[in-house]
C-alpha cells in the first residue's frame, strides 16, 4: 500500500487526537488584534477557512501565496492553510526591504502577498494581484466558511518555496516538497524527543525554513505552541515561566540574549532541569554551551543544515557515554555539528566540502535549473561548507567554501553587499568578509579602496539605502589595495585570516 506523505497528515492528526487541547497561543503584543487561543480543532477549522478564502479570491491550487510577517498565529495558519489544500506557500524574511521582496514576488509568481501591519507602509509599493495587510479586516477576506476544493495528495508536489541568500546577488527559491517537509519533521521531532507533554516557544522566525519544520512536528504531536513575536531575553524567560515551556529553537544570538537576561533574573531560572534548546545557524563557542548547562540548567542540542535540506542534516545531543565527563569536555563534544540524522548520508569531497544525501534535500531551485545542477551533482547535494568527519562519525564545520556570511542566524551574500558598494562612484575595489563577533557570531566587514575622501559612516548609510540593515557592513576598513592572485581574483582567505587568528574554526 502506498499513501502519499503530505502536510495534511499533521493537521488531521492534531484535529483527530488533540482537537480539544489548546494548541496555539498567539502573541499578545502585536499591531493586529491577536487571534484568540485556539484548540487544535479550532486551528484545523481556521486553516480550512483560509484555504476557502484563497479559493474565493480566485487563487487556484499550485498558485503561490507569499507572506511577510513576524511570528504570529496567522502565520502558523498560513503554513497549513496553503499547503494542505494544494497551494504553495512562500514565507519571506521580514527583514528584507521592498526591492528585495518585490524580486521574490515576481520570481515566485505569487498572486497574494500577506503583510504584517507593521511592515505595510514600507511594502505597499510592491506590485502583486492581492496585497493584504493581516488583521481583522483581512480575516474577513481570508477566513471563509465552507468546504474548499479537495486536493489530490501528491508527496512530490511543491509545498513551499523558501528563498535563501547564497553566493549570488539574488536569492534562490528552494522548492520543498510535501515529502521533504514530512520526513524532516518526523526525524527532527523524533531525535529531539518531541511529545505531547512538551510546550514549545516560537523564538525562531517561522519564515526560517518553515520554522525548521517544527510547526509540522509539533502540530502532529499536539504540542501547545506559544507564539513570540520578537526576540527579547527577559520576555523569553517570562514566557517559559508562565507557560511551562520545555522546548525552543534559535540562533546563537538568541542564546546570548537569554543568558544576559538570566544574569539579571530574580529567582530560579525558568525551565531549569526541564527545557531543551536547539541551536543552529552557526556553531556557538564552547563557553556558551557550558553556560547553557551551568547557568540555565537547560539541555543544549545543536543541529546543522541548510534551507536546501529542510534543514536537518546532523544533530549533536548529549549521550549517556558523556554523562560523567566534565562540563567543559562535554561542551567541546557538543560543539561539533553532530552525527548524521536518520536517513542522512554525508561525505567529504576531495576539496573538503561537506556533501549530503537524504529524503529532504531540495527538489530544485524554483525556475533555476542551472543552479540546481550546480548544487546537486552525481547524486549528492554540495553544501558549500568545508569540514571534516571524526572517527566517531561526528561532523565539524570548519570553514565556509561558499561566499556567504551567517550573522545572527541570517545568511548574507557577500557578493550582494559588494555589488551595492561597487555602485558608489568613489569605490574602486571592495571585498566583503565575515569577521568574528561575540553577539552575532559573525558580522559583516567591508574592505574597500576608494578615490577621494569619504567617511565610513557615509558608505554604511549608502548600503542601508539599498539593503536590509542586517546585511550592511558594521565596519568598513579602507585599504590601498586588496590581495589578489596573478589572474586578478580576490584572495579572500588571506583577507579574512588576520581577523580569525587564534580561532580553531573559520566560522563562528
Amino acid at each position: 500500500m502506498f499513501v502519499p506523505l503530505t502536510i495534511k497528515d499533521h493537521l488531521e492528526r492534531a484535529d483527530l487526537v488533540y482537537g480539544d487541547r489548546i494548541g496555539i497561543l498567539d502573541e499578545p503584543d502585536q499591531p493586529a488584534l491577536p487571534l484568540e487561543d485556539m484548540t487544535y480543532g479550532e486551528f484545523a477549522l481556521k486553516a480550512k477557512a483560509m484555504a476557502k478564502g484563497f479559493e474565493g479570491l480566485g487563487v487556484g491550487q499550485k498558485s503561490r501565496v507569499a507572506l511577510v510577517s513576524h511570528n504570529a498565529s496567522r502565520m502558523l495558519t498560513f503554513l497549513f492553510g496553503t499547503t494542505v489544500w494544494g497551494r504553495i506557500g512562500v514565507p519571506i524574511n521580514f527583514r528584507l526591504n521592498q526591492e528585495e521582496i518585490s524580486y521574490i514576488i515576481e520570481h515566485s509568481g505569487a498572486e497574494v502577498l500577506l503583510v504584517d501591519p507593521e511592515l505595510e507602509d514600507d511594502l505597499k509599493g510592491i506590485k502583486v494581484k492581492h496585497f493584504i495587510s493581516l488583521g481583522n479586516e483581512s480575516d474577513e477576506i481570508l477566513y471563509k466558511a465552507g468546504e474548499p476544493s479537495l486536493w489530490t495528495p501528491d508527496e512530490d508536489a511543491t509545498a513551499t518555496i523558501n528563498y535563501t541568500s547564497g553566493t549570488t546577488a539574488r536569492p534562490k527559491g528552494v522548492e520543498m516538497t510535501h515529502r521533504m517537509l514530512w520526513t524532516n519533521a518526523a526525524i527532527f521531532g523524533w531525535q529531539t524527543g518531541v511529545s505531547d507533554r512538551d510546550v514549545y516557544l516560537h523564538t525562531l522566525p517561522m519564515f526560517h525554513c518553515n520554522g525548521w519544520g517544527m510547526p509540522f512536528a509539533l502540530t502532529a504531536m499536539g504540542v501547545p505552541q506559544v507564539v513570540l513575536r520578537k526576540v527579547d531575553g527577559n520576555e523569553i524567560l517570562k514566557r517559559i515561566e508562565k507557560h511551562g515551556v520545555t522546548l525552543l529553537c534559535g540562533a546563537p544570538a538568541v542564546v546570548v540574549a537569554i543568558l544576559d537576561a538570566a544574569a539579571e533574573w530574580d529567582g530560579p531560572i525558568p525551565g531549569a532541569g526541564k527545557t531543551r534548546i536547539v541551536v543552529a545557524g552557526a556553531p556557538p563557542p564552547t563557553s556558551i554551551i557550558e553556560r547553557i548547562e551551568t547557568e540555565l540548567n537547560w539541555e543544549f542540542i545543536q543541529i546543522y543544515g541548510l534551507t536546501e535540506t529542510a534543514p536537518l542534516l546532523t544533530m549533536s545531543r548529549g549521550r549517556s557515554e558523556w554523562d560523567e565527563l566534565s562540563t567543559n569536555k562535554r561542551a567541546k563534544l557538543l560543539g561539533r555539528a553532530g552525527a548524521p540524522a536518520i536517513g542522512v548520508s554525508l561525505k567529504v569531497a576531495e576539496d573538503g566540502e561537506i556533501c549530503a544525501r537524504s529524503n529532504h534535500v531540495l527538489k530544485g531551485y524554483w525556475n533555476q535549473p542551472e543552479a540546481t545542477s550546480e548544487a546537486i551533482r552525481d547524486g549528492w547535494f554540495h553544501t558549500g561548507d568545508g569540514g571534516y568527519i571524526d572517527d566517531d562519525n561526528y561532523v565539524t564545520i570548519a570553514d565556509r567554501k561558499k561566499d556567504v556570511i551567517i550573522s545572527g542566524g541570517e545568511n548574507i551574500s557577500s557578493i550582494e553587499v559588494e555589488d551595492v558598494l561597487f555602485a558608489h562612484e568613489q569605490v574602486t575595489e571592495v571585498a566583503v568578509i565575515g569577521v568574528p563577533d561575540e553577539k552575532w557570531g559573525e558580522t559583516v566587514k567591508a574592505l574597500v579602496v576608494v578615490e577621494g575622501d569619504i567617511l565610513e559612516e557615509e558608505l554604511i548609510a549608502f548600503c542601508r539605502e539599498k539593503l536590509a540593515h542586517y546585511k550592511c557592513p558594521t565596519t568598513i576598513e579602507f585599504r590601498n589595495e586588496l590581495s589578489r592572485t596573478a589572474t586578478g581574483k580576490l584572495q579572500k582567505y588571506k583577507l579574512r585570516a588576520p581577523y580569525w587568528d587564534g580561532h580553531e574554526k573559520q566560522v563562528n
